[in-house]
């Protein structure tokens, strides 16, 4: 019975109703054949779980129910998603793949992203500094390679130079960046619709019945509610590729709209390439601004001739995405955009659509886009469709999701904690062994760092007398010997000149001059040696901090 139980709590939080309960799993459709092998695997007594993508085919609802498994499930979760407000719910580590090389670090995406910009400008910064030096000491080597007393010192910085080596600048990461463009509108009212109503026949309920909507410039509405419950129908019905049952849709003559929606991906011609697609649905057939568009989806150069059959799912939703940049527009209609997005791609559709000057509606089941994007719900709960007029959090704050509020209302009958091993869902609750496993981990590292640091401060402070005064030896070197040439310049023109005073006291300048030069020579290798071995010695002392 507790079993039973528990699969039939897995099962409801994954939206399945009581009747589904005691249907043939071959009766679903595939979306809840997928959600039917995800539940299985919640079910089942393992220790780690190894998911890709499993929120793929949820509804919001789904995903919130699932993020609060995740929170007390007591194994280990290795997580593969492109859900990044999901993601960030569950884990305590980030992994991801940057040029190549597979990266692990505590904590969330924020910190995974931020701490690898921050290295790379580290390793710029880097660059650019021992591009720097190299250059300086090419020029040291050019200066003195001819003085024979420093033939020791000019081989050492050759073989300085032949060991050092120079980081590679780092290649430009190939992102989406575009942004939408805006059809001029002056008028109050992009669309309304008064008394909507839509059903697929008379012989069955309506999927929803009238609902009143006003959209304005500037709107962000977000279209929100379980699977299968008639949000992508909704947006169909206002493009009007689907008849109303009953009610209005008044469209301004000026709104222009573009249109993102599943079935439209799976009419793109799969014989045609990705830049014949785009001119294909340009009304200026320009194939210069079908290939401008190409590349701002990603696709440059021969990317842009791939046949559209054999794109991915987020390479086709690119393509979908370039054909509403051909013409502009002041209302889009966005049915679930990011599926099939990479996080990067969703990040800069996210943020085009914040600075996309029309109106949107759109459907989407990541909160990532609801809490950043919607101003106006339309939520398709409790039975029937609403709209509510105010931003996402203040809907979760003030009304709600009905399914979760059934459970906390179950919840306090039957405490899952207690029962069946589920600890009471909380955003702080982590397992006391993850904490142990990384409390001592965290000390160490905390230490090293701190030892380090404390290294690198006093090799600075050793070294940096040292730099300097070569640095300073190396400038005074070069103005002596220029004030040389010129006193040898002057002295030829005074023998010329037969000036004998003239040529006795440049002569005493001169032979000056160059016992200076000589004491700079003797005192910049004494100061080169000692630079060296501090050096040595100091990159010892980190290496062995590192161990």
């Amino acid at each position: 019975m507790d079993q039973t139980w528990r699969a039939e709590k897995v099962l409801a939080g994954l939206g399945f109703s009581k009747e589904d309960m005691d249907r043939p799993p071959g009766h679903f459709s595939g979306g809840f054949q997928v959600r039917l092998n995800l539940a299985r695997l919640l079910v089942s007594d393992t220790d780690l779980l190894i998911l890709d993508e499993p929120t793929n085919y949820l509804d919001v609802v789904a995903i919130r129910w699932l993020e609060k498994f995740f929170l007390t499930w007591k194994g280990e979760l290795l997580l593969v998603t492109h859900d990044r407000s999901f993601m960030d719910s569950v884990i305590t580590h980030t992994m991801g793949i940057h040029r190549q090389r597979v990266r692990k670090m505590e904590g969330k995406t924020g910190k995974y992203y931020s701490q690898i910009a921050q290295e790379e400008e580290i390793h710029e910064r880097s660059r650019i500094n021992i591009e720097r030096k190299r250059r300086q000491t090419e020029d040291f080597i050019r200066k003195f390679r001819a003085k024979a007393r420093l033939v020791g010192l000019v081989q050492s910085r050759i073989r300085t130079l032949e060991k050092q080596k120079v980081p590679e600048r780092l290649g430009t990461i190939k992102t989406l960046d575009f942004s939408f463009r805006w059809a001029p509108f002056e008028a109050r009212m992009l669309l309304e619709t008064e008394n909507l109503a839509f059903g697929w026949s008379v012989s069955q309920p309506a999927l929803f019945s009238g609902l009143r909507l006003r959209v304005s410039r500037g709107d962000r509405i977000a279209v929100v509610g379980s699977n299968g419950k008639g949000k992508t129908t909704l947006l169909r019905v206002i493009n009007g590729e689907l008849e109303r049952s009953s009610g209005e849709v008044k469209i301004h003559g000026k709104t222009r709209i573009g249109f993102f929606g599943q079935t439209n991906i799976q009419r793109l011609e799969t014989m045609r390439t990705v830049v014949e697609e785009l001119v294909a649905a340009d009304p200026d057939r320009s194939l210069e601004k079908s290939r401008a568009i190409a590349g701002k989806m990603m696709f440059e150069g021969d990317a842009a001739l791939k046949k559209i059959g054999v794109l991915s799912g987020g390479e086709k939703s690119r393509v979908l995405l370039g054909r509403m940049l051909l013409e502009p527009h002041n209302l889009l209609l966005l049915d679930e955009p990011t599926n099939h997005l990479d996080m990067d791609s969703a990040e800069a559709l996210l943020e085009a659509l914040e600075e996309f000057e029309g109106a949107v509606i759109i459907v989407t089941h990541n909160e990532m886009f609801l809490h950043r994007l919607a101003q106006r719900l339309v939520v398709f709960d409790r039975g029937r469709p609403f709209v509510f007029e105010g931003t996402y959090d203040r809907f979760l704050d003030e009304v709600g999701w009905w399914a979760e509020n059934i459970s906390e209302d179950q919840g306090r009958d039957r405490p899952l904690s207690v029962q069946h091993g589920f600890a009471e869902p909380s955003r702080e609750s982590i397992s006391i062994r993850q904490k142990g496993r990384t409390q001592s981990r965290k000390e160490t590292k905390r230490e090293t760092r701190k030892e380090r640091a404390r290294i690198l401060q006093e090799r600075s402070r050793r070294i940096a007398p040292l730099q300097e005064e070569s640095a300073r030896l190396e400038r005074l070197i070069g103005e002596l010997e220029i004030r040389i040439k010129m006193t040898n310049d002057q002295l030829i023109r005074a023998s010329a000149e037969k000036n004998g005073e003239k040529i006795t006291e440049l002569s005493r300048d001169l032979h000056g001059l160059n016992q200076d030069v000589e004491r700079c020579y003797d005192d910049l290798m004494a100061v080169s040696h000692q630079l060296e071995k501090a050096r040595k010695e100091w990159d010892g002392k980190i290496e062995n901090s590192d161990r």
